[in-house]
């Protein structure tokens, strides 16, 4: 097992939630799944939390996939964040799905994720892990075989 890279990200939920209401703004359309805007919007009167805290979680898969592109582009495209997805299991605990461009480049890559909300911060934490031997071919090492 192998450390990829590591991201943290927090979001100042008023401050999300003014972005999101802002007239012909097609953030939540272009930056979120379809699941996860049924998810954030069934979570009451406050779906800015939720939203905020997997945008957050969007942001950290981003900063531990550059970290473990040391000195090389992500590739991953022009708007990467529907091609990350946060997924809940049937007891609410979240966790990443991986889509298109994201999948093919990390396709064995377990990410492990932590969200969690404060007064107006939401904050998530990744650690994207090689079970095997995808961190010897990121970094252009021979694998044995």
């Amino acid at each position: 097992m192998t450390i990829l890279g590591i991201g943290l990200d927090l979001v100042t939920i008023s401050e999300f939630a003014e972005q999101l209401e802002r007239s012909g703004t097609t953030m939540l359309r272009e930056s979120f799944t379809a699941g996860e805007r049924r998810y954030c919007q069934s979570k009451g009167t406050d779906p800015a939390r939720s939203f905020a805290a997997r945008w957050a979680a969007k942001e950290a898969v981003l900063k531990a996939w550059a970290s473990s592109r040391f000195a090389r582009r992500p590739q991953i495209g022009d708007n990467p964040y529907p091609l990350i997805e946060v997924v809940n299991d049937a007891w609410g605990r979240p966790s990443i799905k991986l889509h298109g461009l994201a999948a093919e480049f990390l396709p064995r890559a377990r990410v492990h994720l932590s969200l969690t909300h404060d007064g107006d911060t939401a904050a998530a934490m990744v650690v994207l892990e090689d079970p095997g031997e995808l961190a010897d071919l990121i970094e252009g090492r021979e694998t044995a075989g």
